[in-house]
């Protein structure tokens, strides 16, 4: 009977929706949710680069930019705008065009989307700045969606958000990127079709920001009172601000505000994000904070009406302008929810690859065997690209964001490699422009676990080993702790990226750990945070088989 219960269960597992499984995790490393009617900022700890969502009924959903990382446009969904969970992906396994064989395409294809709900149904658009704008579409916000429609077409348009007017046209507004179409800092306007699929007309430019706001991009369109409203940010990623512009004509003239500054705070560049109401009439405001190696963390603002024009943050000064909050009361959404977080430990329990698990390009279904009878996930050794440099050139990274200013990432992994040559690697990875990691290799002289890292990887050089131990097998725990004092780096090079250290030890029966190796100064990716997480991989070779890495568990603790 307890066998059949058993089979039952994990019967039911396999089916039920990924909010079912995980709508009650909470975060062993940081919540922001206080427990008394309040919150801290920021309210998600993580990587969400350029949040966007929008409110249906009760429920509120979140999406943000995912570049390369597949699966791509993870949903995220709150009652609150302070508790969040991870329900899915817009994008689950590709993007076109599709390459063979697959290699990450490091800071391209998904850029800045929007979110919104019409007419009974979820609408995501973006910018792929080297093909145009896409659009996906879903009846519910945890799938399936719809395969990708090319919008618009054209080299350099990003930031996407469409807006449904009230006598049925739709428009869609954009920015460029100046590294592809040669232009920034100018907001567009066009008009799509009915069905918001195609756009009908050339797109004009609405707004020019050279002069008072360079850099101008990330718009999100808004009507409200007869006016039409894009809140836009300006002034570059790590110190800009946020705009707002107004016209009772869709394109123009728009008058501006800057509406939210870092003012006398410590949240440098507070803008990019979303305007969203509650049930109740209040009104907030979601943005990023980039911070560096952790990427663009998300804050959540109050946000109040004066005169026509949204004040988002503290205007302590009354001049229309506000500052971000680090406490505040919660929003009122009529009643009080659990505590939740995105997803972040995982013991490998369900038979699909976990909501906050990306790898790092178009997946490949060769990759890993979702092993849930046995409450593991099985890396196959997947053979690296030809003219292979260092992990910056592999596909199959399996990876998530990380959590929080400090903690540790332990993994318990068997590694199983083939006995009929020597190469296949495996282990736990630490990545961005330069990684480390925990590599347990097969080599000539047996298995060998080395510490490794790569400086620059983006430019092609190579792995350096600091320590390295014998294994007499592969069963192995591997741990990294991060930890961040609040120190930032030089203002030569950036001057509001936090500095974040990671230590890698090792342990044969998972109580005492042994130190390997050297600190390591994480390091963002191209456009994304640093992310921790596995592989497997072995040498360019022609061979019809290879070794695994079994891992039964990877978990987030303090």
């Amino acid at each position: 009977m307890n066998i059949l219960k058993s089979l039952l269960g994990l019967a039911v597992l396999s089916v039920m929706p990924l909010a079912a499984q995980d709508a009650g995790y909470v975060s062993k490393v940081w919540v922001s949710d206080l427990g008394n009617g309040k919150y801290k900022n920021p309210v998600l700890y993580a990587d969400y680069s350029d949040p966007d969502a929008c409110r249906v009924g009760d429920d509120f959903y979140m999406t943000s930019s995912s570049f390369n990382c597949l699966p791509g446009l993870q949903i995220l969904h709150s009652k609150d705008l302070v508790n969040w969970s991870i329900i899915g992906a817009a994008v689950p396994y590709e993007l076109a065009p599709v390459q063979t064989p697959e290699r990450p395409e490091h800071g391209n294809r998904v850029w800045a989307p929007s979110i919104r709900h019409h007419n009974g149904e979820f609408y995501i658009f973006w910018g792929d700045p080297d093909q145009g704008v896409f659009m996906v579409k879903s009846k519910k916000p945890e799938g399936p969606w719809s395969e990708p429609v090319l919008v618009k077409a054209g080299k350099g348009l990003i930031d996407a958000c469409p807006l449904w007017d009230g006598d049925g046209k739709v428009y869609m507004v954009h920015a460029y990127a100046g590294s592809r179409a040669g232009l920034k800092s100018v907001i567009a306007v066009c008009e799509l079709n009915a069905e918001a699929d195609k756009a009908i007309t050339q797109s004009r430019i609405i707004f020019d920001g050279h002069e008072a706001h360079e850099t101008c991009e990330g718009p999100k369109f808004y009507k409200k009172d007869g006016y039409y409203y894009i809140f836009h940010p300006a002034g570059g990623v790590p110190t800009g601000w946020q705009v707002v512009l107004r016209s009772k004509n869709v394109y123009g003239p728009y008058e501006w505000r800057t509406v939210l500054a870092q003012g006398n705070t410590e949240v440098n560049g507070p803008h990019q994000g979303a305007w969203v109401d509650t049930q109740t009439g209040e009104d907030w405001f979601l943005h990023f904070q980039d911070v560096g190696a952790y990427g663009r963390i998300v804050h959540l603002q109050p946000m109040t009406w004066k005169d026509g024009w949204p004040v988002i943050g503290i205007d302590k000064d009354g001049d229309g302008c506000g500052e971000p909050v680090l406490t505040y009361k919660k929003p009122n959404v009529g009643k009080n929810y659990p505590i939740c977080t995105p997803q972040e430990s995982d013991e490998f329990d369900g038979f699909t690859l976990s909501p906050q698990w990306q790898w790092h390009a178009n997946i490949n279904e060769k990759w890993a065997y979702y092993a849930g009878e046995q409450s593991v996930v099985r890396l196959y050794s997947y053979p690296v690209v030809e003219d292979y440099k260092n992990l910056w050139d592999v596909a199959n990274l399996l990876l998530q964001k990380t959590p929080a200013k400090d903690f540790t990432a332990t993994m318990k992994m068997n590694f199983k490699p083939s006995e009929k040559y020597k190469g296949e690697r495996t282990g736990l990875v630490v990545m961005g422009l330069d990684y480390s990691g925990l590599i347990v290799e097969n080599t000539d002289n047996g298995l060998e676990l080395s510490q490794i890292e790569c400086k620059k990887a983006d430019k092609g050089n190579p792995e350096v080993k600091n320590a390295s131990v014998p294994l007499s097998d592969g069963n192995v725990y591997l741990r990294v702790k991060f930890s961040c004092d609040g120190r930032k780096i030089a203002k030569s090079e950036g001057g509001h990226d936090l500095v974040v250290m990671c230590d890698f030890s090792y342990s044969l029966d998972g109580k005492k750990y042994k130190k390997l190796g050297k600190s390591f100064q994480a390091r963002e990716g191209k456009w994304i945070g640093t992310k921790v997480g596995m592989f497997c991989t072995r040498p360019a070779i022609k061979a019809n088989d290879g070794g695994w890495t079994d891992v039964d568990w990877f978990r987030i603790t303090k």
